[in-house]
């Protein structure tokens, strides 16, 4: 599969690439795993001396080793005497920097913490004295927001305010979706969604579906429901190591959530304790779900819901946690017919996220959102509001269009638009039929 976007986190990896001729560049990617982090670092240096390091769960000894080797393989220098600490490796490394400029990629950079943590200490030690000096750039990936946001962020921290660029790396948008599916000559409104939904714009995940050729709904869940599916064990992959020893009750609440139970209220009458902490780390250190309150609510109110950012875990714990009884025993045809049977509804919500952020897109509007009453009453499903020209739109959002209803809505809307009395209202009925009419 092609590179594609990314124009600006390349733009600015060269920028900061620019720089190294003047002092040593520290650059931080952050990003949840899959999401592209090596593949962008490795593009936007390919025509640069680049030395690349993936700190793997094992000895600092061999770690050095491998490194050495791609050492002596990229820089063509030979190093004499064994090398088994990183503090010596790095040391060596800025001091070669001085007449030979390069960019170090350090991938998976918050793996140190379990190998060694005082490397952290050393780094910032041998920075601070050779900066000024070296022609180094070093860039530090990492893919597990709580320690990442730990080793940069905290202020009690050794490389706190060491940083001079950051990149917090996102998912494809949806014109990028739409340009794959194009390439592949695959693109309909369904696909679109079902692409959305099942990839969320993580590029390993499209890569895979690219690779197998699956880009329909049919052929997706025969992908991903398979013997031997990397799909499979992809959210526990991705998030045990995160949680620790507590993933337990976070799964427990994320596939709560998946399964549209998204008050802590609601949540807790069902585990019987209290979680606000929880739910505190999910959003703040683990960037995984996040609050939504309605549009023209106070920020102190405690009416709100909580979703799951990442559209392919919301399938996970909604599809495949749920029923791990049957993927225990690969009964994937059981697990196929629940989907085929669950997901219409499922993929409402689905339906009203992509709207949103085709919404987003069009830098229209200064805030959107959704809005909903005490009790859930008089849900709106989208609300956008562009404050600078007085203009409201609310929307209606259904995968059938045949229920869709403007009179409905309008009553819906009723108390909300008492806010906005010298505002011009627009109502829109949107379905996927929609979606084309904004590319």
């Amino acid at each position: 599969m092609k590179f594609y976007n990314r124009e600006n986190e390349i733009k600015i990896l060269k920028n900061a690439d620019s720089h190294k001729a003047k002092r040593a560049i520290f650059t931080m990617i952050i990003g949840r795993r899959r999401v592209g982090k090596t593949a962008l670092s490795l593009q936007a240096t390919k025509n640069i001396k680049t030395l690349y390091f993936f700190v793997a769960k094992k000895n600092e000894a061999l770690l050095c080793e491998e490194f050495v080797l791609e050492i002596q393989s990229k820089l063509n220098i030979p190093i004499f005497g064994n090398i088994n600490k990183f503090e010596q490796l790095f040391a060596y490394l800025l001091d070669i920097s001085k007449t030979t400029p390069f960019t170090l990629i350090i991938d998976e950079f918050q793996e140190f913490l379990k190998i060694n943590p005082s490397i952290y200490s050393s780094i910032q030690k041998l920075w601070d004295i050779n900066k000024d000096n070296a022609k180094l750039h070093l860039i530090a990936c990492g893919s597990i927001y709580s320690l990442m946001k730990k080793i940069f962020e905290d202020q009690n921290e050794p490389l706190f305010g060491r940083l001079d660029f950051k990149i917090d790396l996102k998912p494809f948008k949806v014109n990028v979706l739409t340009e794959i599916l194009a390439d592949y000559n695959s693109y309909s409104n369904q696909n679109l969604l079902d692409f959305y939904i099942f990839t969320g714009g993580i590029a390993k995940y499209i890569e895979l579906l690219v690779l197998y050729q699956a880009f329909d709904f049919d052929k997706i869940i025969d992908t991903i429901f398979s013997s031997n599916s990397l799909f499979l064990n992809e959210g526990k992959n991705r998030l045990i190591e995160e949680f620790g020893k507590e993933y337990g009750i976070y799964f427990s609440i994320l596939s709560l959530i998946a399964s549209s139970k998204t008050s802590k209220k609601e949540i807790e009458s069902v585990l019987q304790k209290n979680i606000s902490g929880h739910l505190y780390r999910l959003e703040n250190d683990y960037n995984i779900i996040k609050s939504i309150k309605p549009i023209v609510a106070k920020p102190n109110s405690k009416v709100q819901k909580y979703e799951i950012v990442d559209n392919f875990l919301l399938f996970w714990f909604r599809f495949i946690y749920k029923y791990q009884s049957l993927v225990e025993l690969e009964n994937f045809e059981k697990l196929k017919i629940i989907a085929y049977r669950d997901f219409s509804t499922f993929s409402g919500k689905l339906l009203e996220k992509l709207h949103i952020e085709i919404l987003k897109s069009t830098n229209k509007y200064t805030e959107i959102g959704s809005y909903w009453e005490r009790g859930n009453l008089n849900e709106l499903d989208i609300v956008a509001i562009d404050s600078i020209h007085k203009e409201l739109l609310i929307c209606e959002v259904k995968i059938n269009p045949k229920k869709l209803n403007k009179q409905k809505l309008i009553l819906k809307s009723v108390n909300l638009i008492k806010n906005y009395n010298d505002y011009e209202i627009e109502y829109r009925l949107l379905s996927l039929d929609n979606l084309k009419c904004y590319h």
